[in-house]
């Protein structure tokens, strides 16, 4: 019974793991929000009847319901970090297409004879629309645009 538990846990770590490094969008943002009101109504009901912790350790196999509880939290905590480490990562990706897209702008603005000269054929440093895979923000005010 205990290689079950332990079977158990390391394919919900593989699962986390995979689910973490493939989904992107509202659909991982919808599981993510089912899985946190599943867990507040897990914990409200764990809360009223612990119990149910010690039965459920036993079942799997584990010999107290603390632990099961710790092993539950170790795969929760991996999720999160491996969440939050892609969404820092993707956020990293953002900000160094902004800086050097307002960096080009910019260049161009202040140096308008070195822009005009490169009007034909774009620098290697510089963005072009296809490289900028974000999608604009529908609700952004176009009037706010500097251009």
């Amino acid at each position: 019974m205990k290689a079950l538990i332990q079977l158990a846990l390391i394919a919900a770590v593989v699962v986390v793991l995979l689910r973490m490094t493939t989904a992107r969008g509202a659909r991982t943002q919808a599981i993510r929000r089912l899985g946190m009101f599943a867990f507040a109504a897990f914990a409200v009901y764990s809360i009223i009847f612990p119990s149910v912790w010690v039965g459920l350790a036993r079942s799997v196999g584990v010999g107290r319901g603390t632990d099961l509880v710790l092993y539950i939290l170790v795969i929760a905590f991996l999720g999160y970090m491996m969440s939050t480490h892609l969404r820092f990562r993707e956020m990293d990706v953002r900000f160094t297409r902004l800086s050097r897209r307002i960096a080009l702008d910019e260049a161009a603005a202040r140096h308008p004879e070195v822009a005009s000269r490169s009007q034909g054929q774009p620098a290697a440093t510089v963005m072009r629309p296809e490289d900028m895979t974000d999608v604009p923000d529908p609700e952004a005010d176009p009037s706010d645009d500097p251009r």
